[in-house]
């Protein structure tokens, strides 16, 4: 080991040097994250919405009068032979939207964009989306679809989407991670891998928040143990680690020392984020926030928060759109409980000034058949829904440099598959990097012998949405 002209050895350096051992471990891993902008950003953030179980785009988003008027009759053979489905089994018929009450769809802003009554709320924002209705994926069940929209393939073990973003430009805030999640109801089926760093730093992966109870499991410190204690005992851990890392180099002891004292700052900065409270009463009035409870709502509020304190990339998920039966009943509750809270999140950027620079991502792992599942998997009979969808759905995106009132792509007149603009997934993930200043062609690391990327050996920015 050579020694320092000032007679200390490097390991004796880090050692003296607890307050910075933290920024030290961090250039060891990235080095200067703002080097893999690659063009000019739109976007400075990120609030991605994702929808688990994978609402019905048609009833939502892609009106079929054609469809309707078909109800009833058996699907195209085309539509079925040969398809992948989860549980249709026998030749399905055609299932058509109410043309009646909140199913009712009607052109909306000045765009004239049609939206579905269902979503009263995001009606009022049409002229702030870019919609696109012809997305495709390539995996048919709920697990492997999640994991392909959040980490460009179907299986473990790949960074999300999230962790990438994190890993090409780190965090505008010091205290707080680059990366939150907020989980409503039950965990998506491929639970925290879609919020994983994979094979990146495990630093890059979601962190997450609770709006509920500790604000993050073991942040806070045992009882009797002081802020200065804790201190020293960060100190005294950060210095052993030091050692280890000067012997082996191993980057995860670098990404150990950056997250004790991440995990330090948060201590601070947490608990003053989470607590909704103080906020005015207006803003619980528009978004329907309840400080102290778990709820989408509460989660779309702390988006606001977090992304106004310089957070890079906020997940929001939310559970409960998985309607193989009974479609038309379920799907009316579901939207109340989301549709009030994202209007409020998209009005409030605005008028904070933030929607220009956040970008905001409505998105599902697939959509839902044209055709009824009249049965739930198992050969009993309920009301009519709708069986997974890979051909074409809809996602739509808002503000972070997207053209608002945009129809992109069209599907065929019964809703089953792209004649006009088709999307890819990986697409989709390449105008997101896109408008962060990545491009995703680019943004790349070295594991097992071979760079990867987001997505794969695929993908193109979606041109016509961007403002």
């Amino acid at each position: 080991m050579s020694a320092r002209s000032d007679g200390l050895t490097r390991r004796a350096w880090m050692l003296r040097s607890g307050a910075g051992l933290g920024a030290a471990a961090l250039s060891q891993l990235d080095g200067d994250p703002s080097t893999r902008r690659h063009v000019a950003a739109r976007a400075k953030s990120v609030i991605y919405i994702h929808m688990i179980g994978a609402p019905s785009h048609l009833d939502l988003f892609d009106p079929k009068p054609e469809l309707r008027r078909r109800e009833g009759e058996k699907c195209p053979d085309e539509f079925f032979a040969g398809k992948k489905l989860a549980f249709i089994r026998e030749h399905p018929r055609l299932l058509g939207t109410p043309d009646a009450g909140a199913f009712r769809f009607s052109r909306c802003g000045e765009s004239g964009m049609e939206l579905s009554g269902l979503l009263p709320g995001l009606q009022t924002c049409a002229d702030e989306l870019a919609l696109v209705r012809t997305v495709r994926t390539d995996e048919f069940n709920h697990a492997p679809a999640q994991m392909f929209l959040g980490t460009g393939i179907g299986r473990f073990g790949r960074p999300s989407l999230g962790a990438w973003t994190s890993y090409g430009l780190g965090s505008e805030n010091r205290d707080l991670p680059a990366y939150v999640v907020l989980v409503t109801g039950q965990y998506p089926g491929a639970g925290n891998s879609l919020f994983g760093s994979g094979f990146l730093p495990s630093m890059h992966q979601g962190v997450e928040f609770r709006s509920k109870g500790d604000p993050v499991l073991f942040l806070a410190d045992p009882d009797g143990v002081d802020r200065t204690a804790r201190r020293r005992v960060i100190d005294r851990v950060s210095h052993l680690n030091a050692m280890h890392l000067e012997d082996f180099g191993d980057p995860e002891t670098a990404t150990r020392i950056e997250q004790y004292e991440l995990a330090f700052r948060m201590q601070a900065s947490v608990p003053e984020l989470m607590d909704i409270s103080g906020e005015p009463d207006s803003v619980h009035e528009l978004y329907g926030t309840q400080p102290g409870k778990a709820s989408f709502a509460n989660h779309c509020l702390l988006a606001r928060r977090l992304v106004e304190r310089g957070v890079r990339f906020v997940q929001l998920f939310d559970e409960g759109w998985d309607h193989h039966g009974s479609v038309f009943d379920a799907l009316p509750g579901k939207c109340r409980q989301v549709d009030r809270p994202i209007t409020a999140l998209l009005h409030d950027l605005r008028r904070r000034g933030l929607l220009d620079d956040t970008l905001v991502v409505w998105a599902s792992e697939f959509g839902r058949t044209p055709m009824a599942q009249t049965d739930n998997g198992e050969g009993k009979k309920t009301k009519a829904g709708r069986d997974h969808h890979m051909e074409a759905f809809s996602m739509w995106m808002a503000g972070g440099g997207v053209r608002g009132g945009t129809v992109y792509g069209q599907t065929d007149e019964l809703g089953y598959a792209a004649v006009a603009n088709p999307v890819h997934v990986h697409d989709v993930n390449a105008t997101i990097l896109h408008l962060l200043g990545i491009d995703h062609e680019r943004l790349t690391f070295r594991f097992q012998g071979r760079d990867h990327r987001l997505t794969d050996v695929a993908g193109n920015v979606i041109e016509g949405i961007l403002a």
